[in-house]
């Protein structure tokens, strides 16, 4: 009798301030989606297989994907300004998607992820701005997002 009488206060006192013997938490908010930050190097995905892009987005910065190749000479010419690109401008982060799949040692063609994006050309390039919208892609070659890309490049020291 004498614990009931001290613990009567404080379940009144729990009561009183919204807690509960059995707590009840709110169910956490689905996730969006992956959220990726920049990191000191561009990432490398899809590997031939099909991806959603906007799971790659970096929020709050422009996101370049270069759709590539191992075996595109082209894309290859690209690598090294890209990179420098990713480092030098803290607003852009660059990924790269590469449409071969693992074993194939030619310019990957049937690939999901060239099928899924429709790719007959690459290097091919779209750019989703920091708020994640697509500002530029290439519906041709050279396409409108190629030549923002080489505008960058061109800018930089």
């Amino acid at each position: 009798m004498m614990r009931l009488k001290y613990l009567l206060p404080v379940l009144c006192l729990s009561l009183l301030a919204g807690c509960s013997p059995r707590e009840k938490t709110a169910a956490a908010p689905a996730p969006v989606g992956p959220v990726h930050t920049k990191g000191a190097e561009p990432i490398r995905i899809a590997y031939g297989e099909e991806v959603k892009l906007t799971d790659y987005l970096v929020p709050g910065k422009t996101t370049v994907f270069d759709f590539t190749s191992p075996y595109c000479p082209p894309c290859r010419a690209y690598e090294e300004p890209l990179h420098a690109l990713h480092q030098q401008r803290a607003d852009v982060a660059i990924v790269k998607v590469d449409i071969n799949r693992p074993g194939l040692h030619q310019i990957d063609w049937q690939s999901p992820v060239a099928q899924q994006y429709g790719m007959d050309s690459i290097p091919h390039f779209k750019i989703f701005g920091p708020d994640g919208k697509l500002v530029a892609e290439d519906t041709v070659s050279p396409g409108p997002a190629r030549q923002l890309v080489n505008q960058w490049l061109g800018e930089m020291h």
